[in-house]
């Protein structure tokens, strides 16, 4: 059996069923599969995976390994692990995995040098924590390295910020910055995943709750969306002007934390940042308030700030923890102030990932083609790529669109042509 540290073997059956499961709903990345097993596109290629272990990460390791590469994967967050799925992958698939779901600081970091062990070529981060990890700790393992890519914004804007201070030391692709990506795992990914999280942890009426979101960007929107469906009242925090204007032309009421703290019922936040909700805003909470973040690090509310608040901390149902402050008020907190949708649900559905996970798998094998020629660098999805991941999710939906005609090409190039 290939190197491991998971939870549990015998939960390697029904993560196999799990995964056959989402494999149903990801037909682009089934496609996929079949080239890359033909072509074998990454043979003989090291990849070193830190990403969400969950069942539709699971069916692009596999991919992955039939394109020939030798992989390796690592949790992004010490919650967001499907045992019975990382057991099925050593057992089924051969596929060294390295995490445990609710694993510690420490042995989340043990994993990732695990996942780094095997000297890859190319990193696939969902949070820059190997990207962060090579360049801090494991150097020797640059000149290996011809590239990576990055799943989610938060992992963006840390890479972006070694590119811009000068060391970032090889090219990476932003994934999430793929239209097909972000318009959609984002969007529809987060704003039903994150929901499903708070409802299985809390299981409270959404509908006639005065619901709080800091932050507008796309997860923000789709989020917004699915409260107000779900009946509640929706308030927005933001800090850039734009955003907030789309937000109150949604339709949104939209304030500044430290009002919105007053009325909240429900505060979720998505914004990448530290500190979103902090001491100022646990002061002026109603009794019963829950908060959670869909954020990618357990930074946006800041626990410690609450904790120090507070006279008591009991863990009153799974995956909520309450802090009675010195009043006598009680602030509930999900999932640890992790991500709401793997800490206390699945995360995103199999069909948005579908999409995603595509970004994933061509962007590594335009890194194998194309990587001499790169920059140390944070690079778009080249656009041919998104393009055709979504004719591909087009065609499995049945769905038709027009193509221009040549007239209408030429109408398009021509700057003469008037009224």
């Amino acid at each position: 059996m290939v190197e491991h540290d998971v939870k549990d073997m015998k939960l390697a059956e029904r993560g196999k069923l799990r995964m056959e499961w989402s494999r149903q709903f990801m037909p682009v990345l089934n496609s996929i599969k079949e080239k890359f097993a033909k072509k074998k596109p990454l043979r003989n290629i090291r990849i070193s995976a830190c990403l969400h272990v969950t069942t539709e990460t699971g069916n692009l390791m596999e991919a992955l390994k039939l394109g020939g590469a030798d992989v390796r994967l690592t949790a992004s967050n010490p919650l967001s692990t499907q045992d019975d799925l990382a057991a099925a992958l050593v057992r089924f698939y051969d596929i060294p995995v390295f995490s445990i779901k609710g694993e510690d600081n420490a042995t989340y970091y043990k994993h990732i040098h695990s996942a780094l062990d095997h000297k890859p070529h190319i990193t696939m981060d969902d949070g820059a924590d190997l990207v962060n990890t090579i360049h801090t700790k494991r150097q020797m393992l640059l000149k290996d390295i011809i590239g990576g890519t990055e799943e989610t914004t938060t992992g963006v804007i840390r890479l972006k910020a070694m590119a811009k201070h000068n060391v970032l030391r090889y090219p990476i692709i932003a994934v999430n910055d793929a239209q097909t990506k972000h318009f959609f795992d984002n969007r529809y990914g987060t704003g039903q995943s994150a929901i499903d999280g708070i409802l299985r942890s809390t299981n409270v009426l959404i509908a006639g709750l005065n619901f709080v979101i800091a932050g507008y960007g796309w997860c923000g929107r789709g989020l917004a969306r699915r409260a107000q469906g779900a009946g509640a009242r929706v308030t927005i925090t933001e800090i850039d002007p734009l955003k907030a204007i789309e937000a109150v032309m949604d339709g949104y009421d939209v304030l500044p934390m430290s009002e919105a703290a007053k009325i909240g019922d429900v505060f979720v936040t998505v914004t990448g940042n530290k500190n979103v909700i902090g001491r100022q805003h646990f002061l002026k909470m109603k009794d019963g308030a829950i908060l959670a973040n869909a954020g990618h690090f357990n930074v946006e509310i800041d626990i410690p700030a609450l904790m120090k608040l507070s006279k008591q901390k009991k863990r009153i149902r799974e995956f909520v923890d309450e802090f009675t402050l010195a009043d006598g008020r009680k602030i509930h907190l999900l999932g640890e102030g992790r991500l709401i949708n793997l800490a206390a649900a699945e995360g995103h559905p199999a069909m948005v990932m579908d999409m995603s996970f595509a970004n994933q798998a061509l962007s590594v094998a335009h890194l194998v083609r194309v990587s001499k020629t790169l920059e140390n660098a944070v690079y778009p999805v080249p656009k041919e790529i998104d393009e055709e991941i979504a004719r591909m999710k087009l065609k499995t939906m049945g769905i038709k669109i027009d193509a221009l005609t040549a007239e209408q090409k030429k109408y398009l190039a021509d700057w003469e042509e008037g009224t």
